[in-house]
């Protein structure tokens, strides 16, 4: 069962899409992915935040281990990213990891993810964001694998 990322937003502009099948044709069972891209909301602010939950939600099973994106997150170290994923993945629970749209995600996405996760302190664009996300399973993979990609 492949980890599944649920991301809001359009499908991915070509330069991104080079970076993530870049890693995509290394990651191996159980870190290869599914992306699920989710249409923006027609609607502005509040009402986007709260349309695009309930669409991430309804696509939510009740026994995923969600991992959220969100700048208020808490940052993680690749191998703290590692260990997170790994107990998940092992007891074949289904993950899944959610990029909300451009106005976040409301408080009930927020509580159904048991990790809330900041890639940094910056704001990057959500396509960059697919990139960089892409890298770090390929990079929790090799952790746990004891592979040569990651130098402590």
């Amino acid at each position: 069962m492949p980890i599944r990322i649920l991301a809001v937003g359009k499908k991915h502009e070509s330069w991104v899409s080079e970076g993530i099948e870049r890693y995509q044709k290394r990651l191996k069972k159980p870190f290869n992915v599914e992306w699920v891209l989710l249409p923006h909301s027609s609607q502005e602010g509040l009402g986007a935040r709260q349309d695009e939950s309930k669409h991430i939600l309804s696509r939510l099973d009740a026994s995923a281990y969600v991992v959220l994106l969100d700048e208020r997150g808490k940052m993680l170290d690749s191998p703290t990213l590692a260990r997170l994923l790994q107990a998940p993945l092992e007891a074949s629970q289904p993950v899944v990891v959610v990029i909300g749209g451009a106005y976040g995600v409301d408080q009930l996405v927020r509580d159904r993810a048991q990790v809330v996760w900041s890639l940094s302190p910056l704001v990057f664009p959500h396509q960059l964001v697919r990139l960089i996300l892409t890298e770090q399973l390929y990079r929790a993979q090799e952790i746990i694998a004891n592979g040569p990609y990651h130098h402590a």
